[in-house]
């Protein structure tokens, strides 16, 4: 069985492009062979900046023969139908299968078709796999029709087994493959003749080319941390850029440079995002001071003076970079510590568009503001403090640092309120209140940053569900999901009990643009869509979507008509948390099923006697023992769940619950419910009442799957 060894040779692929292009061109082209009947034993795909490597390992030499049976017209077909599919199948006649059928005689055709070499099939697949590659971004290059996203120089296409390599027979736009590749542009440029994947990869190496990103990525993290390490130091993890550089280069050389003294006291992540945006620079941190001090670059060759005037040029660029970012930084702090402060910058909000429905930056800090006071006791709070934060929060998006670098926002707002006097938890929910970002980021904690980061969330949904925005399918242009998940997460994880709907329906008055409905339709809607992304989030805690529906729909009252009580996501997760446990039980499991037949047998009751059977079950009218039993376990769970819903210990209100399972079950294995005597027959369907409204009380039953 002979190996297949591809490569796509080119000028520079952009670093973000490589890794995808990779697996794309592994998939094409293993999906090509398998469906032209070519099987293999394992295949992997390498990519550095300027080539494609496809290998694959015991391929099939040819595909295999078959024989393929089509069905034709029945035997006493007019000779027209009949030559019609002689034609397609490539036969004559007397070559046709003439079969007894339960619809009469049929003709059927049994065609060969031999196998193909694997150079030929090769040869094929991968050129349907060049002229179709799923680039990114694409164009012609020369003269040809090929579209690529770098000029292609050269295609190497080899097949090697134990008697030699064959080359497959391949010319794409005057580009013939042959067995050769290049070494590294500058360190071993000629030309490399191989014979197989091993060959070529020891080849390769000899000539300061590391196929491999996962070796390059590796090199470079160990060469820079020990370095570093040599020197005190420590070089600040980045995975997104150790990626990005490995990406850059071929043969990775490590070089630690100075930063100038004067820039040392910019803050370090201020350091960190100029070096890495614009320099492709890790940072090197002293962990005594938490000071930025130095930098690693990732050199693509070896020099004669080892990097020296490689690293006095990266030096020179950088400290013109950082004489940009100096300058902001100093300028910023003038404005922060002037008589004005951060008003300055509140102000210059009232010239920048939020959105065109929902007014400026500054009308959106002015609604942040009024809801961060409102919702400030709610969460422990001082008012007056919350409603500061949320003034200063978003001013640093007037200051020159943001503005030359976007994605220091809010951490930059904490550094100028720190410097403009504040306290520090104004200056906390200056960098917090855009938390959380992402599933795995942290939740402000502070109560002056929950109140602010609530306050920006919420006034979001509220608006844009004002104006109709809403995501529809999996289009979100505002991250209104995110910010329905910051809600959820930041009232949960801190353990804040709010009622949403009474808050929502309150902002909505606030808002610059009517809402689309009426206010209540507007805020039920949007509880609905905070229900749906809350099911999301207890999905992945391993809560059942059936579970927290089960608790949304039961009701206590809170909000008769509107959300049934059910907008404290707080409590309705740890409800549904200890309904979720109690269902893990033998008795919360086997309730289940006596609930829903206790629930069948009263529906069908209802609607066959037109009435509701709700109340009057009386102990008096009980002729069994079960039947007692069963009056006496409603009235001691009635009494536990009652206070224990109140007191919000949801765990001791599920377990009454739960322990109905065996009164339950008892009663249904003694008792015919529809007896003959109509007392005692409407008697026992007022007790399956009490059966349905207890269990209610703690969660809607008839939700729970099984």
């Amino acid at each position: 069985m002979p190996d297949l060894l591809i490569e796509l040779f080119s000028e520079e692929i952009p670093a973000r492009m490589q890794a995808r292009a990779a697996d794309d061109l592994k998939k094409l082209v293993t999906n090509g062979l398998v469906d032209a009947g070519l099987t293999y034993a394992s295949a992997a795909a390498f990519s550095t900046p300027r080539r494609l490597t496809l290998t694959i390992e015991g391929m099939l030499d040819a595909s295999p023969s078959l024989v393929e049976e089509r069905k034709g017209p029945k035997a006493d077909a007019p000779e027209k139908a009949i030559e019609g599919f002689l034609r397609g199948a490539g036969l004559t006649r007397d070559q046709l299968e003439e079969r007894d059928t339960p619809k009469g005689k049929i003709l059927f055709a049994m065609i060969n078709k031999p196998g193909r070499p694997a150079a030929e099939i090769v040869a094929e697949v991968l050129e349907t796999t060049i002229r179709n590659f799923p680039w990114p971004k694409s164009m012609r290059w020369g003269s040809g029709s090929l579209r690529w996203v770098r000029p292609l120089h050269s295609i190497l296409c080899i097949l090697s087994a134990e008697d030699g390599a064959q080359t497959v027979p391949l010319t794409i736009d005057g580009i013939t493959a042959g067995d050769t590749t290049r070494g590294h542009r500058f360190l071993a440029p000629d030309t490399i003749t191989v014979s197989s994947f091993d060959d070529y990869s020891a080849k390769l190496k000899r000539a300061f080319v590391m196929l491999d990103p996962a070796e390059r990525r590796d090199t470079i993290w160990n060469d820079a941390t020990n370095m570093a390490f040599a020197n005190g130091l420590e070089v600040v993890e980045d995975a997104g850029l150790l990626a990005e550089v490995a990406g850059l280069v071929e043969y990775p050389v490590v070089l630690m440079g100075q930063i100038g003294d004067d820039f040392l006291g910019l803050p370090p992540e201020v350091l960190q995002t100029s070096m890495k945006e614009h320099q492709k620079f890790f940072s090197v941190r002293n962990p005594k001071t938490g000071r930025i001090e130095r930098f690693v670059t990732v050199a693509n060759r070896t020099t004669a003076d080892d990097g020296a005037t490689i690293l006095a040029g990266n030096e020179k660029v950088l400290s013109a970079r950082l004489s940009d970012a100096k300058f902001f930084w100093e300028n910023d702090l003038r404005i922060a510590q002037s008589e004005a402060g951060m008003q300055t910058w509140v102000d210059r909000l009232s010239n920048v568009t939020f959105h065109n429905k929902l007014g400026t930056q500054a009308e959106l800090i002015s609604r942040m503001e009024a809801l961060a006071g409102e919702l400030a006791p709610m969460v422990g709070a001082d008012a007056e403090e919350a409603r500061a934060a949320a003034r200063f929060a978003k001013a640093d998006l007037s200051s020159e640092m943001v503005y030359e670098f976007p994605e220091l926002q809010g951490l930059m707002g904490s550094y100028y309120a720190k410097a403009a006097g504040k306290s520090e938890a104004i200056a906390a929910a200056a960098q917090d209140h855009y938390a959380p970002l992402g599933p795995s980021d942290d939740v402000p904690t502070a109560p002056v940053s929950i109140a602010v980061a609530l306050a920006e969330k919420i006034d979001k949904l509220t608006g844009f569900w004002a104006i109709d925005e809403k995501p529809t399918g999996s289009k979100d242009p505002f991250a209104l999901r995110r910010a329905a998940l910051g809600v959820i997460r930041i009232l949960v994880e801190n353990d804040v009990s709010m009622k949403l709907h009474d808050t929502i329906l309150e902002h909505l008055s606030q808002a610059p643009a009517p809402a689309a409905g009426s206010a209540e339709e507007t805020a039920e809607n949007l509880l609905s869509f905070l229900h749906d992304r809350l099911k999301v989030y207890l999905k992945d805690q391993g809560v059942r979507h059936d579970i927290i529906d089960a608790c949304i729909s039961s009701s206590d009252g809170a909000h008769a008509g509107a959300t049934d009580g059910n907008d404290d996501l707080t409590l309705l997760v740890k409800r549904a948390k200890a309904l979720s446990e109690t269902l893990k039980t033998d008795d919360g499991e086997n309730l289940i099923q006596g609930f829903k037949r206790a629930n069948n047998i009263l529906s069908q009751a209802e609607d066959a006697d037109g009435v509701e059977y709700s109340f009057g079950a009386d102990i008096k009218f009980a002729e069994t023992d079960e039947e007692r039993a069963l009056f006496a376990a409603l009235d001691t769970a009635e009494a536990q769940i009652k206070p224990a819903m109140e007191a919000q210990d949801f765990g001791t209100a599920m377990s009454a619950m739960a322990s109905l399972r065996g009164p339950i079950d008892a009663f249904f294995d003694a008792v015919q419910v529809n007896a003959d005597n109509a007392t005692v027959r409407r008697n026992r369907l007022n007790l399956l009442s009490r059966i349905r409204t207890i269990c209610s009380s703690v969660a809607d039953l008839t939700k729970i799957d099984g």
